[in-house]
């Protein structure tokens, strides 16, 4: 069981348009040039893209020089708006199995964890909430 990866490359994704975008006409840019970026198939940003997309983080293009650009200022989207788009799942799971109810852990043990892990997810959000893609782009810059 890994870690999903979606919200690394829509961070990678959104900052690299935040860069890139004002270079180019109507800040219109492709899946393949966003890939090349991250060094993926240009499938897996189409499927990323869809979650931006709904959450309104980035607009389609379509017709000649069709694409995607920011749906929003760099400054404006945080990395929780990120997260919410891409991770439909919560960060850590419960097992998918019901455990048994006989047992007293097996019984009790799904809302003291349940409860736990809406906690901490709370606080990543939290601090999510203050990172902006244009503070991702500023100190990836900075770095480089």
């Amino acid at each position: 069981m890994a870690v999903s990866s979606r919200m690394t490359v829509a961070i990678h994704a959104l900052t690299w348009m935040a860069l890139t975008c004002p270079r180019h006409p109507g800040g219109i840019v492709t899946s393949d040039r966003i890939a090349a970026s991250v060094n993926t198939n240009p499938v897996v940003i189409r499927r990323v893209l869809g979650g931006l997309r709904e959450a309104g983080l980035v607009v389609s293009v379509r017709g000649q020089g069709a694409g995607v650009r920011l749906g929003r200022p760099p400054e404006s989207i945080s990395l929780k708006d990120v997260y919410e788009a891409v991770e439909p799942e919560p960060l850590i799971a419960l097992h998918s199995a019901v455990p048994n109810q006989e047992c007293p852990i097996g019984r009790g043990i799904p809302p003291v964890l349940q409860g736990a892990y809406g906690r901490a997810e709370d606080a990543m959000k939290e601090e999510l909430a203050t990172i902006s893609i244009a503070d991702v782009l500023r100190e990836t810059i900075a770095t480089t």
